[in-house]
């Protein structure tokens, strides 16, 4: 099976290549984009793949964006962090919609489906899963939000410092960020260490009363903030201590949402 992954977060994607291979030593990763550009250009040039497991969040916009640009003829397995897209998801070619942080046993469950559906020359996928009846839809929303619901938020984070390991009270995290596909946070005191999560997967185990995720490459603690500046075209950008290596933007859409956090 010709697998192609859209995911713009490189751990997700080292971790989602690792099950697949897990799960089905046949299946071959053809491809990987982190963007809806990205995407729509491997799909216009390449020979379209048996499967697609696509992000609904990328770098520069929403995954459907890509159905907007080229046909996909591919079905797809949406993963997100976000329930409120699984209505939409269900309308554009999906077999299935999986919330992260992804589980083995629901991924496999995901690629037995798509192996029913896909069995026989007369099946069709885009049809099958288009016609997945209202009831079902939102049984499914209200499985998803009550997974989204954690019964209490992390509270202390197992890390590894020097040969050793520590464990660190989520009151003591300045922020979390990415980078080079690593996720790390700096604590209060200046110390940085790496978490074997991604942002999307650590923004759901985090309570958003103290934790606001400002871009793609940050999640900051309420407590870390310590100048808000304007910046060009309507956005925000910050001062934290201790200090990132580098800049923090707030977008202009997110702007609102975060002044209404701050000063909650």
């Amino acid at each position: 099976m010709k697998v192609l992954l859209i995911e713009d977060e490189d751990l997700a994607v080292r971790k989602l290549s690792k099950l697949l291979t897990e799960i089905d030593s046949n299946i071959e990763i053809v491809g990987k984009a982190a963007s809806v550009q990205e995407s729509v250009d491997f799909l216009k040039e390449n020979e379209a793949p048996d499967l697609i497991l696509m992000d609904i969040e990328l770098a520069d916009g929403q995954s459907f964006e890509i159905f907007d640009q080229v046909k996909v003829e591919s079905p797809v397995i949406f993963t997100t962090s976000y329930d409120e897209y699984a209505l939409r998801a269900f309308k554009v070619n999906s077999i299935d919609y999986l919330l992260k942080p992804i589980k083995r046993q629901e991924l496999e469950a995901s690629l037995a489906k798509y192996n029913r559906l896909t069995k026989g020359a007369e099946s069709d996928v885009s049809k099958n899963s288009a016609n997945v009846d209202r009831d079902a839809i939102d049984s499914l929303v209200k499985q998803l939000r009550q997974q989204m619901q954690p019964s209490e938020y992390r509270k202390r984070f197992l890390v590894k410092h020097l040969q050793q390991w520590v464990p660190v009270e989520v009151s003591d995290i300045a922020y979390f960020y990415s980078e080079e596909g690593t996720s790390l946070f700096k604590s209060k005191n200046n110390q940085k260490y790496p978490v074997d999560y991604t942002l999307d997967e650590l923004e759901k185990m985090l309570d958003p009363d103290c934790f606001f995720r400002a871009n793609r490459q940050f999640i900051i603690s309420v407590h870390c903030v310590q100048q808000i500046n304007p910046y060009f075209n309507n956005k925000i950008k910050l001062a934290l201590t201790p200090a990132p290596e580098s800049e923090v933007i707030i977008s202009r859409e997110k702007a609102m949402d975060f002044k209404k956090w701050l000063g909650k």
